[in-house]
């Protein structure tokens, strides 16, 4: 039985950032297929078993089961000594990027994608909304990694994975990515990681609806 258990589907980009870290620390780990677009998170039984939060992913570990993917992440970092900060300041930054994440960066980012790339809804003032927000906020962290290869140190930590998890995702969102150079070498950098895999090969279920 492995160590570790994840409660995930292939289409999920905050589920990739906590298999990412599995793949990427070498764990012993398997993925659970969660059948999201067939309800299975909206089920009573699945809620009270699994999330009473109606998410994903959900990490098993020694009888545990925890949600939200930067709670997940600082858990793993702190259970397994890796990626994780090596001083108080290094903490403190890696929480302000992933407070930035989940705020920012991912949030718009993939709910643009749902609508645009996997709805494929078309162009809406509800999608150009989104991705006047998401270019905002991929600017700022492309013209933080000018400066460093990673987001907290010269090395990559759960701030970085955290950031991850959507950018591998091949769904059309419009984003100007010729305008972003500095995300696609650090990009680059993640994806030259010993482990790495492709989120629609390292999570189960389907790659469209």
């Amino acid at each position: 039985m492995s160590e570790f258990k994840l409660h995930c589907f292939a289409m999920s980009g905050n589920s990739y950032k906590v298999a990412l870290f599995l793949a990427l620390a070498g764990l012993d780990w398997t993925p659970v297929f969660v059948d999201y677009f067939g309800g299975e998170t909206h089920r009573e039984q699945w809620r009270q078993e699994v999330n009473g939060q109606g998410e994903v992913p959900v990490l098993e570990h020694k009888g545990a089961k925890l949600s939200q993917s930067a709670l997940i992440l600082d858990y793993l970092a702190e259970a397994t000594g890796k990626f994780g900060p090596e001083n108080v300041r290094e903490k403190q930054e890696i929480w302000r990027w992933m407070l930035f994440d989940n705020h920012k960066f991912t949030s718009y980012y993939a709910t643009l994608r749902f609508l645009y790339g996997i709805k494929q809804t078309g162009e809406t003032a509800v999608t150009q909304f989104l991705r006047e927000r998401a270019i905002a906020a991929y600017r700022i962290v492309d013209d933080h990694l000018r400066q460093t290869p990673f987001l907290v140190a010269a090395r990559p930590t759960i701030a970085d994975l955290s950031l991850a998890g959507y950018v591998y995702m091949p769904e059309e969102t419009g984003l100007p990515q010729e305008e972003l150079p500095h995300i696609a070498k650090w990009k680059d950098r993640i994806r030259n990681l010993p482990g790495w895999r492709h989120p629609y090969d390292l999570m189960p279920g389907p790659t469209s609806l």
